[in-house]
């Protein structure tokens, strides 16, 4: 039997010295098997630990949070300026601010929209308390249960901005995914 490096020498020596592609790439394999097999301990290492997954970092960019943030401002300033529907105008504007946004971006941005919802409806329950109350009766009001009306505006504007940029998402996945 004829080794194999007899063989590539013979077909050299038939096709004037020109090398075949698969002849490149056996060559390439073999080396790279070579240097996985070699003196290199990282590579025995490396073989021998499992391999753990990748944790996917949640990418918050600021300036999008900035400009969630103005939006859900907006949205809340909207919804409350309905008349006879107040606070639950401010959730639905902010709904629908949220929904926007998530209708509209290209990216995911679930942690951007839920802080922004989450503050910007925590600021919103606060001095809607404020200005709804007689002045000095407020203040009292607001030291008394100012964390509560924060902790409720804030996890229903969470709540809402994250329902809303969900369905948005979902909407933008329904319209742009093929027949």
């Amino acid at each position: 039997m004829q080794r194999t490096d007899e063989r590539r020498e013979q077909s050299r020596a038939e096709t004037g010295g020109i090398r075949d592609d698969r002849e490149i790439d056996t060559e390439a394999r073999t080396s790279a098997r070579r240097d996985d097999r070699g003196s290199n301990d990282e590579g025995l290492i490396r073989r021998l630990t499992p391999s753990l997954p990748s944790v996917p970092r949640p990418s918050f960019s600021v300036r999008s949070f900035l400009v969630v943030l103005a939006l859900s401002v907006v949205g809340i300033v909207a919804g409350g300026s309905v008349p006879f529907v107040g606070t639950l105008g401010q959730l639905i504007g902010l709904f629908v601010a949220a929904f926007a946004i998530g209708l509209v971006g290209s990216r995911t941005r679930y942690l951007e929209v839920g802080l922004a919802g989450a503050a910007a409806a925590g600021l919103a329950f606060v001095l809607g308390t404020l200005t709804s109350v007689f002045a000095p009766l407020a203040v009292g009001v607001i030291a008394d249960y100012g964390v509560a009306i924060a902790g409720v505006g804030t996890g229903t504007g969470l709540l809402a901005a994250l329902l809303g940029h969900y369905f948005g998402r979902d909407l933008r996945d329904g319209l742009t995914r093929e027949v």
